[in-house]
């Protein structure tokens, strides 16, 4: 048991939040991280229509034995937000993740329920604002994450964070071993947000190409494209990315800053970006536009989830045993004399 907020909050074993992937979070993956000690989140942009939605809210809110949460995309690109935040109203999950907006509808809808309010931020400035806004936790994306990553290393954007507000801080992106998630706790982090390693699960929906993308691509293999949602957005280089590029062109750059159509160009952008990233991800397609972070240089097979989860735990026993010995070791050099007081 690794105590810290999110693992009080939800009675949860490990801090660790399996964290909500665009077409690749499903209620089997979010069953299998609650036997497994953890908890996931699912996109509600993962079904199609608020009936499919609440439909698949109601069954895992019946079958899963553990917490767990709904990401919300909370800008106005996101038009089915309305229903979203209905049926999230009705079934009540453990927690809501906000996403790429402001979240102060979300924080008002919920403020007298259960349901905790975690906002996803990139910078201080932002972090204060949900704050203030009444959030009940910061999820801190930084440069290590998947999908819309932060421009801010953790080393840098998790102490800053911890040092300036008073929400307890779970560090998204650029974990996928148990030494990175003792690093980030030794920050001060409550916890994990953990996505890229669960790509290639045994249970995920994706195609066996893009797992075995993630098991064959490293770190050094992850660029951000502009192409996907108009926003940067990490992605396998693969023989098609490099082929198109990863920054839009003129035209679809100074479509992007009118500010008469900006928005509608945006949410086009994002529309024909997405369908790409759905074709590739469950089809054999030349198109191979996926997504991933840098963390899946962590990955060297498909595994269930609960072997994932098995395989960070028992790398963060070790990285803890090895700080400790490490401690004892700097305290002997020290004073020499140290073994003969004890």
């Amino acid at each position: 048991m690794i105590d810290t907020w999110l693992t009080k909050t939800f009675k949860i074993k490990y801090p660790i939040i399996m964290a909500p992937m665009f077409l690749v979070s499903n209620k089997e993956m979010l069953l299998e991280a609650a036997k497994a000690g953890i908890m996931g989140c699912v996109p509600a942009l993962n079904w199609r229509t608020a009936e499919e939605f609440h439909e698949a809210m109601i069954d895992l809110k019946k079958n899963i034995t553990g917490p767990f949460g709904v990401n919300l995309i909370v800008n106005k690109s996101n038009i089915k937000l309305k229903k979203q935040l209905e049926v999230c109203e009705k079934i009540e999950p453990d927690f809501i993740i906000t996403s790429l907006g402001s979240p102060e509808e979300t924080i008002q809808r919920f403020k007298n329920k259960k349901t905790k309010i975690l906002c996803d931020v990139v910078d201080l400035e932002y972090a204060k604002k949900v704050e203030q806004l009444g959030a009940d936790a910061i999820v801190a994306v930084n440069s290590g994450a998947g999908g819309h990553a932060g421009p801010v290393p953790a080393s840098v954007l998790i102490p800053k964070l911890v040092k300036n507000c008073d929400l307890p801080i779970i560090s998204a992106g650029g974990v996928g071993t148990g030494d990175g998630l003792l690093s980030i706790l030794a920050m001060g982090s409550a916890g994990a947000s953990i996505g890229s390693p669960f790509i290639a699960a045994k249970e995920s929906p994706v195609s066996t190409k893009y797992k075995k993308a993630c098991v064959t691509y490293g770190a050094e293999d992850i660029v951000l494209s502009t192409k996907i949602s108009g926003s940067p957005c990490t992605v396998i280089n693969t023989p098609y990315v490099k082929k198109i590029g990863t920054k839009q062109n003129i035209v679809e750059s100074m479509l992007t800053k009118n500010q008469k159509i900006k928005k509608y160009i945006k949410m086009l952008t994002w529309y024909l970006g997405t369908k790409a990233i759905e074709k590739a991800a469950f089809s054999a397609t030349y198109k191979t536009v996926w997504c991933a972070g840098p963390s899946i240089e962590f990955t060297h097979g498909v595994e269930p989830v609960a072997k994932i989860v098995e395989r960070i735990i028992d790398e963060y026993v070790r990285a803890f045993k090895n700080l400790k010995a490490l401690d004892i070791s700097s305290a002997e050099a020290d004073h020499p004399a140290s073994k003969e007081h004890v």
